[in-house]
């Protein structure tokens, strides 16, 4: 199926941009998402008029994920949990945890931008942590795992 990126999606192209992708990833997540559209003559024609605002939405995104990547970076972020004497954690530390820590620490980051390629920590510790908060936008945290 042929659509029209309504923003960019990494791995797949920028706003405007006219690619195949399969029908399924198409129809129930793109789509439905406002992601893409369908590439119709009459889609065409309205993203080619409304490409200028678009434009602006994604660049005001941009600037906002970016202002709140200056806040972020650099920031060190304690977590408490149970622990063992030998330093292992009842449990782990995940994405939703730092999530939920960050927010009360004023800091609006949703769970999907915590990126943790190595999965939960499951040990006291220090560990560095990439946020991803936009296609274009990471920054670096250090997030220390400490006993209750």
């Amino acid at each position: 199926m042929e659509i029209i990126l309504m923003e960019k999606v990494v791995n797949l192209g920028n706003l405007g941009d006219v690619v195949k992708v399969k029908d399924g990833y198409a129809r129930n997540f793109l789509i439905p998402q406002g992601k893409a559209k369908r590439a119709t003559k009459a889609n065409m024609e309205a993203f080619a008029a409304r490409k200028a605002e678009l434009e602006k939405v994604a660049a005001e995104k941009l600037a906002a994920a970016q202002a709140r990547a200056e806040k972020l970076s650099g920031f060190e972020l304690t977590i408490a949990q149970k622990a063992g004497v030998d330093g292992r954690l009842f449990g782990s530390v995940t994405n939703v945890d730092i999530a939920e820590a960050l927010q009360a620490q004023g800091f609006d980051v949703a769970r999907s931008e915590v990126r943790m390629p190595e999965g939960p920590f499951k040990a006291v510790g220090e560990y560095e942590l990439t946020l991803a908060l936009h296609s274009d936008v990471e920054t670096q945290i250090k997030v220390s795992v400490v006993a209750e």
